[in-house]
């Protein structure tokens, strides 16, 4: 459970007073709502493969801002929770690096770096999370680390080639992907060569958590049915205006600490505002119509697990505080450091433990990125992980950091592994 939603209750009564006055307005509507909350739901979503795919012709189908081959090595991968749809393309000798996307746009979000990478040499993979792009979503377990740990294991052994084992693959986490991979190598340090975070969530702090989104991704003060139209209406295009990341990451944080001045000039162009240099930025360039702000705007029409998964990851997914999974990674981390590189210790016989190789990890961060704000994350990882768990990279651009500067991200990531 995000760590703000123990504080809930005393933070939410007038807020509470003025959404029973608007409840009464909207009474008819909850009575509809819950009506339709009574009835049994699906223990999986289907995505847009069996949901919207079969009315199209390969013409259609084709000029989709995300279609199903947008990237090499497409694979839909079943499993008990639902279909995963899989990326997997490169050099099969390459090493191996595991893409993480965020917590809305699918993984075609990270096409550009995986590509990049891929002409370094390196074998990638990435996989939409359940409830995005093509995958399916279960209904029936919230969205915490466990399914998504379980999710990356079973993206990992649909492949024909051995992902997993000691020192196995990279990681490379974008925003809520960061995240789950810091907890995920809590777990299974032993396989992952190295971390590499980009304007990674996991310690943003609450206090950036509005009181509105507070309440509305709050659990058992409202009717779930209630708390869905709501969020709907707010993520759902209207005529005359875009569906973007940007809209989805104010629903994350609210820039609280910045004067509203600061605010508003760092989120003209970056995914919290809706700026035209991020929303209109390619995410592939094969596909020009594949931009942020139209593979979102399909995304929210067509994927109708989206809700759901988006709403339990706010609430249960690894964003806020998770200061435990961090502190036992810089532990983690410190273990590695303390064995000589070259292998065993002459003096005590110690063996190199396998994964996290150089013990450290690479942060790359937006300067202007008011989701992951720089100066908090470097304080903060440096007090989890100390001084010698990390090292940071500041780049001129905000928390689209991926999208605009894949190729960046890519050469920067390959130097911190030729080095570890």
């Amino acid at each position: 459970m995000a760590a703000w939603t123990s504080n809930l209750r005393p933070q939410v009564t007038t807020s509470c007073l003025v959404l029973g006055a608007v409840g009464v307005s909207l009474g008819l509507s909850v009575r509809m709502l819950m009506s339709q909350n009574s009835t049994k739901k699906p223990a999986i979503i289907p995505s847009p493969r069996a949901t919207h795919l079969p009315q199209l012709s390969e013409e259609e189908m084709s000029s989709l801002p995300y279609p199903p081959d947008a990237l090499p090595g497409a694979t839909d991968v079943e499993t008990p929770y639902g279909i995963i749809k899989v990326f997997e393309w490169g050099p099969e000798d390459g090493e191996k690096v595991l893409l993480l996307h965020g917590i809305s746009t699918p993984c075609l979000s990270l096409g550009i770096l995986g590509e990049a990478l891929v002409e370094k040499g390196y074998r990638v993979m990435l996989f939409d999370f359940f409830g995005r792009g093509y995958s399916d979503t279960p209904t029936d377990i919230p969205f915490d680390i466990r399914l998504y740990s379980t999710q990356i294991l079973l993206a990992l052994a649909s492949s024909k080639l051995p992902w997993t084992g000691d020192n196995g693959f990279h990681i490379i986490g974008y925003s809520l992907g960061g995240g789950l991979a810091v907890s995920f190598a809590r777990y299974h340090s032993h396989m992952i060569r190295s971390l590499v975070l980009v304007a990674s969530a996991g310690l943003i702090r609450s206090k950036h958590v509005s009181r509105r989104s507070r309440i509305l991704y709050s659990e058992g003060w409202l009717p779930e049915s209630l708390l869905r139209w709501l969020i709907r209406r707010r993520i759902t295009p209207q005529p005359a205006t875009t569906t973007s990341e940007a809209k989805m990451a104010s629903e994350v944080v609210t820039a609280t600490s910045i004067s509203e001045q600061s605010a508003k000039k760092h989120h003209n162009n970056s995914d919290a505002s809706g700026g035209d240099s991020f929303d209109n930025a390619v995410l592939s360039p094969h596909r020009p119509n594949s931009t942020v702000s139209s593979v979102m705007a399909w995304q929210v029409q067509h994927q109708q697990g989206f809700l759901t998964a988006f709403m339990s990851s706010i609430r249960h997914a690894p964003i806020y505080e998770q200061r435990e999974d961090w502190i036992k990674l810089g532990q983690l981390l410190a273990a590695r450091r303390e064995i000589p590189a070259s292998g065993a210790d002459e003096g005590t016989g110690a063996e190199r433990l396998p994964g996290l190789l150089g013990g450290k990890v690479l942060l790359i961060l937006g300067s202007t990125d008011p989701v992951i704000v720089k100066e908090e994350l470097i304080h903060d990882a440096t007090s989890v992980l100390g001084e010698d768990g990390f090292q940071a990279v500041v780049m001129d651009c905000g928390h689209e950091i991926v999208m605009t500067r894949g190729k960046e991200v890519a050469g920067l990531a390959a130097g911190f592994w030729s080095r570890s």
